[in-house]
This record gives structure tokens, C-alpha cells and sequence, in this order.
């Protein structure tokens, strides 16, 4: 696969169909270099919906996607772990008594189980042990019942859902709202599952394929934060890739071949011009763009952005939620951690930054802010 040429507002423009007005998931859009950067500047930075309406929804249901769509999300993330039988699904850990009613079923009692994931030793229920068939007999639970305890109202409602399941209603998505729906799928513990021989990137690219998704056209981004993952698939399809940085550690696929590199390292300029070798965006957690001290006030911005548009990558950031217990001190309102801050102003301030796009668990949230923003530097 060729690395596809973006501007610093290429998210959009590299998918070519992803965010085109009135063309809906799946159809075909050719490329026009020209229109780089056209439709991105004129409508913002790009809200991805982190795990679809995660704040209003329990998370990765089809439920919390259609709501992110209906709020006006351009991109929809689905995290993907395997089935025993190889079928990828939507979760955000293999490991489910977290977000599903699993330790309610006896049947399922003697599949708990101790595993040590990318070096951290894990005790519950696997997806990994579990055929689709038996994982849809299950429900899925709210993950933060402490801090959105209005989600916990649809527990038990919603099953898991599947890659495929997630692309069918982003593409009926596009028909209804006269507008793409991009995915933006991540591997999850990549390195983990291949050892286990469920590697993910065949699948996930055997699904793109079979959906016509696997060209520099459709409306899809990659993403995972093992490198080795994204430059594997870079065989197998050609769509954008975007590899995710923390703000602390390493790759695991790093710990494992030996590579001394850390995140910190691949946020530099030397390291974001390795990456743009093989791939057209990074995501980065917050606090590598703007960190927080102790206290959790903000300091001043790093020049991250900069580096990475100087490297030719579009830049993503995650994760915007509105609870204090996410925003940084500057923006909180009272001590009540649950309580809503002023996410607007936080929003406001990454995007002046020419952030490209946003995970956000609030795409209403995330919109409101942006097209508040857009409208300020266009008067």
C-alpha cells in the first residue's frame, strides 16, 4: 500500500467519501486533490463518537452508535476483540464481567479465568472463550455505573455487537441522514490475540473487503496503538491508518520485540516521521497536546500538533467527556465528580490548537462546541 498524501486537515480529505455532504457509506467518491482540506476547514474538526454516544448509551451498542449518528457524529469507533470462532466484535476489553451480565449466566461459570494480557495478569470472562453464538446470549451493562448512573437503566437490553453489524448501520445510517458514516476501528491487544493464534488484522481486512471498504476511497480509518498491528495491515487494505499515542509507556508489540521506543518517543519530531512512513495519522491522548500539572491544571501546549502536520499527519485526540472527573481542573464545575464542566471551553481550546478531530463519549456535546468555534473564526 502507497501512504496517501494529507494536508493538515486531511482526515476527512484522505477518505475522499468519509464526510462528502449527501454521499452515503459505501458509495464511491473518487479522490480530487484539490478538495483537500476543503471540507474539513469549512466544517471543523472531525467528531468521532468514542465507543459510539458512550455517555448517554452503554458503550459499543448499536444503540449508543445510531444515537452518536443521530446526534450528528462523522465517524463512529468500534474497539475489536475475536470470538473463539474468529468473528470480531465490538468491546473495549476482552475481558467482559465489566460491561456484560456474564457472571449471571451458570453456564458460562466454569469460562472464568486468569490470563495475563499484554504483561498484566486478568481475572474473568474472555471473549476470546466464548463462540458469537454463546457472547449474543448475553447482555450488555453500563461500565461507569458510578458516574453515568442514568446508563444503567438500559442494562440488560442491548447485545454485543458485531464488526459486520456495526458497518450495516453505519451504511443504512447513510441512506437516512443523507450523509457518510465513517467507522474507525481499533485492535485491541493485537500482539496478545495473534499469540493466541486470532490475529486480527485478517479478518478485520477479509471484512472490509467483503463490505468494499479495503480502498483509499471508503469512509474508514484504522487505528491501534501497536504499530506492528497498522504496518500489517497496510498489506492487506488501503485505507488510512492512524496509530494511537499515550502519554506514558510504550507499545506492547515494542516490549515484546525488544524496541526501546516509548509513546514520548514516537511523539517526536524523529518518531512522527517514522510513523508518517507508513501511515497518515496519529491519535493522541490529551495530555501530550496540553498537560496537566499535579493540581490537574493545564499547562502550556507542546508543539505535538505542529510536528505531526509538519510529518504530514492529521492529528486526532481522545478522550472529551463532559464529567469533571475528565476535564481538567481549569474547566471543572464544583467537586461533585459526576457533575457536568464546562467541556465547551475545553473543546474550544484543542481545536484552536488545529486539532484535526475529536473522540468525544458526547457527540452532541462535541458539535455544539465545534460549531460554535467555526462560526467565531469565520465571523
Amino acid at each position: 500500500m502507497t501512504v496517501r498524501a494529507i494536508g493538515i486537515f486531511g482526515s476527512i480529505a484522505a477518505v475522499a467519501a468519509v464526510l462528502t455532504i449527501g454521499v452515503p457509506f459505501g458509495s464511491v467518491a473518487s479522490a480530487d486533490p484539490s478538495t483537500i482540506g476543503t471540507v474539513e476547514k469549512s466544517r471543523g474538526p472531525i467528531v468521532i463518537a468514542h465507543r459510539g454516544a458512550s455517555g448517554y448509551r452503554p458503550e459499543h451498542t448499536l444503540a449508543a452508535y445510531r444515537l452518536a449518528i443521530r446526534q450528528g457524529a462523522d465517524v463512529i469507533e468500534p474497539d475489536l476483540v475475536p470470538t473463539r470462532d474468529g468473528v470480531l466484535v465490538a468491546r473495549h476489553e476482552n475481558e467482559i464481567s465489566g460491561t456484560t451480565d456474564v457472571a449471571d449466566h451458570p453456564e458460562f461459570a466454569d469460562r472464568r479465568a486468569t490470563k495475563v494480557i499484554d504483561g498484566v495478569q486478568v481475572t474473568g470472562w474472555f471473549t476470546e472463550d466464548f463462540t458469537l453464538a454463546e457472547l449474543k446470549t448475553l447482555r450488555v451493562r453500563e461500565r461507569l455505573p458510578e458516574l453515568r448512573p442514568a446508563n444503567t437503566r438500559f442494562d440488560g437490553e442491548f447485545e454485543i455487537p458485531t464488526l459486520q453489524e456495526v458497518i450495516d448501520l453505519a451504511r443504512k445510517a447513510g441512506t437516512w441522514t443523507g450523509r457518510s458514516i465513517a467507522i474507525y476501528p481499533e485492535t485491541k491487544h493485537p500482539t496478545y490475540f495473534r499469540s493466541i493464534g486470532l490475529g486480527l488484522e485478517p479478518p478485520l481486512a477479509r471484512t472490509l473487503r467483503a463490505n468494499g471498504l479495503d480502498g483509499p476511497d471508503a469512509p474508514v480509518l484504522l487505528q491501534s496503538f501497536e504499530p506492528s498491528s497498522l504496518r500489517e495491515l497496510n498489506t492487506l487494505v488501503d485505507t488510512p491508518l492512524f496509530l494511537n499515542l499515550n502519554d506514558r509507556g510504550k507499545p506492547y508489540d515494542f516490549e515484546v520485540s525488544g524496541d526501546p521506543r516509548t509513546y514520548a518517543d514516537l511523539a517526536t519530531p524523529e518518531g512522527l516521521r517514522w510513523i508518517s512512513s507508513w501511515g497518515e495519522g496519529v491519535s493522541l491522548n490529551k495530555n501530550l497536546i496540553v498537560p496537566r500539572e499535579p493540581s490537574g491544571r493545564l499547562t502550556e501546549p507542546t508543539t505535538v500538533i505542529t510536528d505531526s502536520h509538519s510529518a504530514g499527519l492529521a492529528v486526532h485526540s481522545w478522550t472529551f467527556r463532559n464529567e469533571n472527573t475528565f476535564l481538567p481542573a481549569d474547566f471543572r464545575s464544583g467537586t461533585d465528580p459526576v457533575a457536568w464542566g464546562d467541556a465547551a471551553a475545553e473543546y474550544s481550546l484543542f481545536f484552536s490548537l488545529e486539532l484535526d478531530g475529536v473522540f468525544s463519549d458526547f457527540p452532541d456535546t462535541a458539535i455544539a462546541a465545534r460549531d460554535g468555534f467555526v462560526k467565531t473564526r469565520t465571523v
